[in-house]
């Protein structure tokens, strides 16, 4: 079992509201989440000396910055535990590209790692260490698609249908602090209802900012926008739009300009970590 791989799946933001701000300079959020098939891949290979680390560099993340060494900290600290952890991570997630890639490389560790160390800790309590590290981990940790308010950790699970998208990943890596600190953010948006999201009344608040400031981005709306309605997911880069069926989304990738990046993926309301572990309790 401790040198299986496990998920640790993409996410898209269906639509993102910022409806205001906390006393505390947080913004208060409402977004709907569901996550794809498609991820990083992680190897969790426990030890017995205590030492957190990782078998390989992941360009661009420092190990300081690095959400698996903080999250097998951080349960360390919190349970106790004597035993260490060996992280190998497989990335396919673009960084600053609005997938949750290392959130939901830190909530896979949590997840895992409370198997692999035997603590038990429940949902609940990985959740709340989870919103330690970032305020998608615990979304990650709970493995379903969801409604979200407050900044992203207040989840409601929903169901909702499971569509094949394009995603489209542009060469930026996007700054989140940067584009919740644009003066031209909308930040008072009106509260939504499912209703009003399944009727077509909601946006990406993001989208107008990043496609200012980030000509890769916009050129991918434009070309994206000829086949439907594209979406910018999170805080950006990456865009998707939502298909009938893999084969409409491959004849549409087909057609993409020399050079672009991205993949196909299917829509799921499970993350493919609980599946997983799901099978392997059964």
């Amino acid at each position: 079992m401790s040198l299986d791989r496990w998920p640790a799946p993409a996410k898209l933001n269906l639509f993102l509201h910022i409806t205001g701000r906390r006393h505390d300079g947080y913004h208060l959020l409402q977004t709907l989440f569901q996550f794809l098939d498609y991820g990083d891949q992680l190897t969790l290979e426990p030890t017995s000396d205590g030492t957190i680390c990782r078998r390989r560099e992941i360009p661009g993340v420092s190990a300081e910055q690095d959400l698996t060494l903080r999250a097998a900290r951080l349960l360390q600290q919190q349970s106790g535990c004597r035993q260490g952890v060996v992280i190998d991570v497989e990335k396919r997630l673009p960084s600053g590209g609005g997938l949750g890639g290392g959130s939901s490389d830190a909530a896979t560790v949590l997840v895992i790692l409370n198997r692999l160390w035997g603590l038990g800790f429940d949902n609940d309590t990985l959740a709340a260490l989870g919103l330690q590290l970032g305020a998608d981990v615990p979304l990650f940790v709970r493995g379903e698609a969801a409604w979200g308010e407050g900044v992203g950790e207040l989840l409601t699970p929903v169901t909702l249908s499971e569509p094949w998208y394009l995603v489209i990943v542009p060469p930026v890596s996007v700054a989140t602090a940067e584009l919740f600190a644009a003066p031209e953010l909308t930040r008072d948006a009106s509260a939504v209802t499912m209703r009003d999201f399944v009727a077509g009344a909601t946006c990406n608040v993001f989208e107008t900012v990043v496609r200012q400031r980030y000509p890769a981005v916009d050129a991918a709306f434009d070309w994206l926008n000829r086949y439907g309605q594209a979406r910018l997911t999170g805080s950006g880069g990456c865009l998707f739009l939502p298909l009938a069926d893999q084969e409409q989304a491959t004849a549409i990738w087909q057609q993409r300009p020399s050079g672009w990046r991205g993949f196909i993926a299917r829509g799921s309301n499970r993350s493919p970590l609980q599946q997983r572990l799901e099978a392997l309790d059964q």
